[in-house]
């Protein structure tokens, strides 16, 4: 049975939209009794179809407010290297210390194939995906007292190790690092009793999909319906408990049957 998590210190990426799966893993994290600090960068979701949350950053704290008093958060742009440090050394400064990182930020570049790819994106892509995971991780062994125990890291991936994105060529490749990272950095950990690994969630509505896609999306899962973040959500919320000790170095695929060939 899981222990208590109350007094334990999680730092949340990527978490600016209350549809968001960031946001779904930060709820439940405060209400299982842990402390969370949360990354957003709003500058991101601007750029994206989708925009920002309608309440902008205030409202998204507001939803939280159940958990006022362990909950905060920090606006920093992964894309400038210094910042994987700055959001842990912020999250020392408010609570102590630090249990768990759950990187969830990703950038995406839309609609970039072979002929159209840039290097200013591969460069975006690489920094905030992948460079910042491993420099989030780096910092996070750094600060971590091994005898306190629980040590976890969970990353995601979008599945690029089970089906081409020929349409978002940045994205894919700095993902799929993740996904190649996983192992090695779990390796690196393993002696410290810090498990790390990784989550391929597969479709999951957080409200970026267009109703075309939508509908096929949801037609090649078996349940008829896509992933929720609440879905992801009691997966990392496993990960990080003592529950989950014995396991480390795996990227999971969450995807309900994702039948892929349909698509």
């Amino acid at each position: 049975m899981t222990t208590s998590m109350t007094g334990r210190v999680a730092i949340v990426t990527g978490v600016s939209r209350r549809a968001g799966i960031g946001f779904a893993i930060t709820r439940d994290l405060l209400a299982s009794g842990m402390n969370v600090l949360i990354q957003s960068w709003t500058a991101h979701d601007d750029e994206q179809p989708w925009g920002r949350d309608s309440v902008g950053m205030p409202g998204v704290i507001e939803a939280l407010r159940p958990f006022e008093g362990r909950l905060e958060q920090l606006e920093a742009d992964f894309a400038l290297p210094g910042t994987p440090a700055e959001v842990v050394d912020r999250a020392v400064q408010l609570f102590g210390h630090v249990d768990v990182i759950v990187a969830n930020h990703a950038t995406s570049s839309g609609t970039q194939t072979l002929s159209e790819v840039t290097v200013e994106e591969l460069d975006r892509s690489w920094a905030v995906n992948a460079r910042a995971s491993v420099l989030l991780t780096q910092a996070f062994a750094a600060q971590h007292d091994d005898r306190r125990g629980g040590g976890r890291v969970v990353f995601f991936t979008s599945g690029q190790h089970l089906a081409p994105m020929a349409q978002e060529v940045p994205y894919a490749i700095s993902k799929g690092a993740i996904h190649q990272m996983t192992l090695t950095l779990a390796d690196a950990l393993i002696d410290r009793g810090i498990t790390v690994n990784t989550v391929n969630p597969g479709p999951t509505d957080t409200g970026w999909a267009n109703a075309k896609l939508f509908d096929q999306v949801r037609y090649a899962l078996p349940a008829g319906r896509w992933g929720s973040p609440d879905d992801v959500s009691r997966l990392v919320s496993w990960l990080v408990s003592d529950d989950a000790a014995w396991i480390t170095g795996q990227v999971l695929n969450s995807e309900g049957g994702f039948r892929r060939w349909k698509m």
